[in-house]
C-alpha cells in the first residue's frame, strides 16, 4: 500500500493520455494485481513547494471553485500522460471498461483512438462495428462531436461524449488525408460485442483466418477456427492467410499463442524494462496447427502493438511472407497496476523486441511484399475488350465441363475487385504450394 507521502507525489500531474479508445485499449499489456510499489527515493521537496503554491492559487483564485478531488485527479492524469501517449491514470469506471474491453463486450461505437496534435486520431475501426459501417478509416482526426471541438479535451473528455446509449446518435466531424473538406459522419451508438477471429475457405486447401483484436480467449478461439477449416477442407490445409490487418492489439498473451500456432520451436517475443518482472522471454512449443503449411500475414498501417509481435515473430522465423503495408509501430508493453482506491495506473514497464532483436517502436514491421493502396476493375468493366477464341462467331466447343471452372474463375474475379492484398495473398499461396509440388 501506498504510504501517504507517496500518494500525495502521486498526485502531482497527469492531463491524459489514454490510448485505449472508445472500446478498450489497444496495446500488449499485462495485468498485475499488486498495487502500485513504493519507492525509497529521496523526496522533490522544492517541486513539491511549488506545486502546492500552484495548487494554492488555483483554489483561492480561479475563476469558479474546484475541487481538491479534481484537482489532484487531473494532476495525476498530466504526470502520466507527460511520459508517453500509452502511460494513463485510469478511474475506476475507465479501469472497468478497459478490463470488459479485453474480453470482446463493452459499449461505444466501435473505434479504437488516440490522441495528436489535440485531436483524437483514429488507429482502427473494430470489424463489425457502427463505426466501421459508418465509414470510418485508420488515421481518421476526429475535430468535433455533435457541436463541441475537441481541440481542448481531454481523451478521457472525449471518450465520454462518444458514448452513450445504445440507438443514440453522434455526428462526427472528421479530417481524412487526400479529402479537402471536412466529413460529417452520423453513427448510432450500440453495444459492441466484437468476436476476434473468425474463418472461411477462399476455395478448396486454401483457408482465411481473420484476426481482429486480441483478447483473452482469442488463442483458443484460432485453435477452433483452424479446425473448423480442417474440417471443411476434409484435410490438412495447403495455404492459409492470417489477416492481422487493422488490428489494433490487445492481450500480449494472447499474441503469444497466436504466434505459438504456428511456430514449433524458438523464441517469440521478449522484453525489457527496468524493473525485474518486465524482462520476460516467450518460446514456441512444438507444435505447429497447421503442419507447416505456407501462411501469408497480412498487416497495414491500422495492425498495431500485439499484432505487431505476431507478425514480426512469423517473420524472423521464417514462418510467414508479411505482405501489405508498414504497420503503426507501437513496441511497448503497458502494465495495469490497480491503486488501493479501485482505480489504476495503466504505466508502460517495458519495451518488447522481435526474435532477431529488433526493437519496432515508432519504425513498425516492414512487409517481405508492400502492397499499395489500389482498387482495381476488372476488364470486362472497360470499353477497352481484348477479342478471344470464345467471341469469334461459330468458334468450337471445349468438348468438356467447364462449370466448375468457371466458377472459381468467377470467385477470383470477384475477390480481386473486392479485396486486392487478399487476392494476392491467394495467389502467392497457390505459387508456394505449385513449387513445393
Amino acid at each position: 500500500m501506498l504510504k501517504k507521502k507517496n500518494i500525495f507525489i502521486l498526485s502531482l500531474g497527469i492531463m491524459l493520455g489514454v490510448f485505449m479508445g472508445i472500446c478498450g485499449s489497444v496495446f500488449a499489456e499485462r495485468d498485475n494485481a499488486e498495487p502500485v510499489a513504493d519507492t525509497a527515493e529521496a523526496l522533490p521537496y522544492e517541486d513539491l513547494r511549488t506545486f502546492t503554491e500552484i495548487f494554492g492559487r488555483i483554489k483561492r483564485d480561479y475563476v469558479e471553485p474546484v475541487s481538491d478531488k479534481k484537482l489532484l485527479e487531473d494532476a495525476i492524469r498530466g504526470m502520466l500522460s507527460g511520459l508517453d501517449p500509452h502511460s494513463a491514470y485510469l478511474i475506476a469506471e475507465e479501469y472497468q471498461e478497459l478490463k470488459e474491453g479485453t474480453t470482446g463486450q463493452f459499449g461505444g461505437l466501435g473505434i479504437e483512438v488516440t490522441m495528436e496534435n489535440g485531436f483524437v486520431k483514429v488507429v482502427s475501426p473494430i470489424d463489425d462495428t457502427p463505426a466501421q459501417r459508418a465509414g470510418i478509416k485508420t488515421g481518421d482526426l476526429i475535430v468535433r462531436l455533435d457541436d463541441q471541438p475537441v481541440k481542448g479535451m481531454t481523451l478521457a473528455d472525449a471518450v465520454k461524449l462518444m458514448r452513450g446509449e445504445p440507438g443514440s446518435k453522434i455526428l462526427l466531424t472528421v479530417i481524412r488525408e487526400g479529402v479537402e473538406a471536412p466529413l460529417k459522419i452520423s453513427i448510432t451508438r450500440d453495444v459492441i460485442k466484437v468476436k476476434s477471429v473468425k474463418n472461411r475457405m477462399l476455395e478448396k486447401g486454401y483457408g482465411y483466418v481473420r484476426i481482429s483484436s486480441f483478447q483473452s480467449g482469442t488463442g483458443e478461439s484460432l485453435k477452433e477456427a483452424l479446425a473448423s477449416l480442417k474440417k471443411e477442407n476434409t484435410g490438412s490445409l495447403k495455404g492459409l492467410v492470417l489477416d492481422l490487418r487493422n488490428n489494433p492489439g490487445g492481450v500480449l498473451n494472447a499474441a503469444v499463442e497466436v504466434s505459438d500456432a504456428f511456430i514449433k520451436s524458438g523464441l517469440i517475443v521478449y522484453t525489457e524494462g527496468r524493473i525485474e518482472n518486465s524482462e520476460m522471454r516467450f518460446n514456441a512449443a512444438p507444435d505447429d496447427l497447421i503442419d507447416g503449411a505456407p501462411m501469408v500475414v497480412l498487416i497495414n498501417a491500422g495492425s498495431a502493438s500485439a499484432s505487431e509481435i505476431v507478425a514480426g515473430a512469423l517473420q524472423d522465423q521464417k514462418r510467414a511472407v508479411i505482405m501489405g503495408e508498414k504497420s503503426f509501430g507501437k513496441g511497448s508493453v503497458q502494465t495495469i497496476l490497480p491503486t488501493s482506491n479501485g482505480s489504476a495506473v495503466k504505466l508502460t514497464t517495458a519495451r518488447y523486441y522481435t526474435p532477431s532483436g529488433r526493437s519496432i517502436q515508432a519504425e513498425g514491421i516492414e512487409p517481405d511484399i508492400t502492397l499499395a493502396r489500389v482498387k482495381l476493375e476488372s476488364l470486362e468493366k472497360t470499353e477497352f475488350k481484348p477479342v478471344k477464341e470464345a467471341d469469334l462467331s461459330h468458334h468450337l466447343q471445349n468438348g468438356k465441363a467447364k462449370e466448375g471452372k468457371e466458377e472459381a474463375l468467377e470467385k477470383e474475379k470477384e475477390a480481386l475487385e473486392k479485396d486486392y492484398p487478399l487476392y494476392q495473398a491467394l495467389t502467392l499461396l497457390k505459387g508456394i504450394s505449385f513449387m513445393k509440388k
